[in-house]
């Protein structure tokens, strides 16, 4: 849709309204097929308008119809084409409209320059030029012409405008509907409407400032403003148009009494303690919106409404009602992942929303592992159940716990194990978030044909930060920036004699995504380049003083792919066994480009190198490098990639494969 100015001249138009599509004419004949051509005008906005306005254009293939019915769509499309015309500026242009047998012997005779409002005319048997919305009297003639065109022939329609002058905005004016003064505005608000004297006078403009201004109203607290519809003024002496804009801001209102509406399962407690916006705050539809948004986010709810609780305000104050429709609570799904260096996993999970009724969830899931892989000696199994319930003692920090059991046999070690963890997250600044926590392991481990059973404590503490604006971690990332940083002392309680240890695992990593569009070689979120970096080191122990799996190891996606899991590092002779490190540092570029509209492609290059003593960069550098290909769901990419080793350790694949869904990093 289009906006429109209805009426020219000095006098008032009668506002900005949308036009609509008019239904004339009877299908009184057979219908008479017909091609039509519309010129380009060299603009590229304006060409889409009158495309779109086209009813000539929209209907030749769709909805033949007989003479009659067809000249009323040539007339109509004098109307529907110059209110194209008005919604972008052009207020004196000109329609013409050709009629013409192409198989005829004769050329069709070219349009005349009239004015729009002259007859109609036509040329001979075989050609009309029409230049009017109203044919004076020659309607008949039209449908007569195109009756007598021989049945089967398509008659070919040529539509071309003369622009004729942009016109621009000349004064604006907000007057208050009720006392006809200048309304009392912040200098913000005035800012909001967006339109200055000398910009072109299009339709769509205009009638965005005002829903720009109204926003900013209703944003300083005006619940009950409103905005009408501008009034503009047509000045062809000087080829500008006066707005109007009646303006009735209304009271300063607070936030009032709150309802909510809809809840059953979930208690309305839990929600009043969730809500981030608060009886007596300044009413302000960005926080409002936010909140509703909050709420949503918990899982628990279908949809989340939020509306304004009165027509009028209530002693000061705009209540607000917000409704609710509760989720299912019971969901089951399946996952699955191949990589050709940990081959195939798949499973089974189970989820329970709203456990307790305060959006707490209970997840449940068993997965076979191992299903071949280069880096596998045979199946394993991992078995765990997660609960999550937010709000934990206070608002927006959020608790984590988890029981697992696991069966992992790399060639590296063989582990068996039970874990218990759990820990708290909450956001710390803008764009910063920090999870304190405590785990238990119990585990036996087997590496070397020597079996070892270890105790593990520890306390695992991190913050991250990530400004990509990307909520679903799925999601490629176009821009901005994640870093994450964390240390985990950890206190080991070997068998057999091992005793004990103390050790601390420290690691950084930060990812970069710089789009293309900056140097103006593609278009937004097309042409990425991604870079990643990690670095780690563990103080405290040697490497044969700690648990094989608290060791560091390199390889696959997260690191240097190419190499197996855990295929690069120390290795026990030239064997596939690896023994792990207590440094690691690793890098990535990866170069990603959308291809249409589902599909794209990606190229990368990855280093790294784990070392035997706790100070990073030392060790054998390992470097591989592949390319991949992209498939782009609602939920996010699929991801195909291959890759290969530029220097291939003993032992080590000479390529590798890796499907997942989301990019690597």
């Amino acid at each position: 849709m289009f906006g429109r100015f209805v009426i020219r001249g000095n006098r008032v138009l009668a506002g900005v309204a949308l036009w609509g599509v008019l239904a004339t004419g009877v299908n009184a004949a057979d219908p008479q097929p017909y091609v039509t051509s519309l010129a380009s005008t060299g603009e590229g906005d304006l060409d889409t308008a009158l495309k779109a306005s086209s009813d000539l254009l929209a209907l030749q293939s769709t909805q033949a119809v007989g003479p009659f019915a067809l000249a009323g769509r040539v007339r109509d499309e004098y109307d529907r084409l110059r209110t194209a015309l008005e919604s972008c500026g052009y207020y004196d242009g000109t329609v013409h409209i050709v009629l013409s047998r192409p198989k005829a012997d004769a050329k069709a005779a070219p349009a005349a320059s009239q004015s729009p409002n002259a007859p109609g005319a036509f040329m001979g048997d075989d050609a009309a030029v029409l230049n009017s919305p109203t044919i004076d009297g020659k309607s008949q003639d039209l449908a007569n012409w195109i009756a007598n065109v021989p049945k089967g022939e398509k008659v070919e329609a040529r539509v071309s405008v003369d622009k004729g002058p942009l016109y621009h905005l000349g004064h604006i004016t907000l007057k208050d509907d009720k006392t006809g003064e200048p309304p009392k505005l912040t200098p913000e608000q005035t800012k909001a409407l967006g339109l200055a004297t000398g910009q072109p006078a299009i339709a769509q403009t205009v009638l965005n400032g005002g829903g720009q201004l109204l926003d900013a109203l209703r944003e300083g607290g005006h619940a009950l403003a409103r905005v009408e519809k501008p009034v503009a003024y047509l000045r062809p002496e000087t080829r500008t148009l006066d707005i109007v804009y009646p303006v009735t801001p209304g009271p300063v209102l607070n936030v009032g009494a709150i309802s909510l509406e809809g809840l059953q399962k979930v208690h309305p407690a839990f929600i009043r303690r969730r809500l981030t916006v608060e009886e007596g705050q300044l009413y302000q539809p960005s926080k409002i919106e936010a909140a509703r948004q909050n709420l949503t986010d918990l899982g628990v709810f279908s949809s989340v409404g939020v509306k304004d609780g009165s027509p009028t305000a209530v002693d000061g104050t705009m209540p607000l009602d917000f409704s609710f429709r509760e989720g299912k609570r019971h969901a089951v799904g399946a996952e699955a992942g191949y990589s050709t260096d940990l081959g195939a996993r798949a499973g089974v999970n189970w989820t329970h929303f709203n456990l307790l009724g305060n959006a707490e969830r209970l997840r449940l899931v068993a997965l076979v592992t191992g299903l071949g892989g280069s880096a596998q000696q045979g199946l394993g199994y991992d078995v765990y159940a997660d609960l999550f319930k937010p709000d934990f003692l206070q608002r927006n920090q959020n608790l984590s716990a988890r029981i697992e059991g696991l069966r992992q046999l790399f060639w590296s070690y063989r582990q068996t194990a039970l874990l218990v963890r759990g820990g708290v997250a909450r956001p710390l600044a803008r764009n910063w978030n920090g999870n304190f926590g405590l785990a238990a392991e119990q585990e036996s481990i087997e590496q070397f044909g020597v079996t070892r059973d270890y105790t593990i404590l520890s306390a695992p503490l991190s913050t991250t930060f990530d400004n990509t604006g990307v909520g679903n971690p799925i999601e490629p990332a176009t821009h901005g920036m994640r870093l994450s940083l964390g240390v985990t002392p950890s206190f080991s309680l070997g068998t057999k004699g091992e005793g004990t240890s103390f050790f601390a695992v420290m690691n950084a990593s930060a990812s970069t995504y710089f789009d293309l569009n900056h140097l103006g070689i593609s278009k937004p979120g097309r042409s990425i380049l991604a870079f990643r970096g990690t670095i780690g080191s563990i103080q405290g122990a040697s490497t044969w003083s700690i648990p094989p799996d608290q060791r560091m190891y390199a390889g696959g996606s997260a690191t240097v792919r190419g190499y197996r899991w855990q295929g690069v590092g120390p290795q026990y002779g030239d064997t596939r066994y690896a023994i792990g490190g207590t440094s690691i540092d690793a890098g990535s570029v990866e170069y990603r480009q959308r291809i249409l509209r589902s599909f794209g492609m990606a190229m990368f290059a990855d280093a790294g190198q784990v070392g035997e003593t706790s100070m990073p960069f030392n060790g054998t550098l390992r470097v591989g490098t592949g390319a991949g290909v992209r498939y782009y769901t609602p939920i996010g990419p699929v991801r195909l990639d291959v890759a290969v080793p530029i220097n291939r350790a003993p032992q080590g694949d000479k390529w590798d494969l890796y499907i997942g869904l989301g990019e690597a990093f």
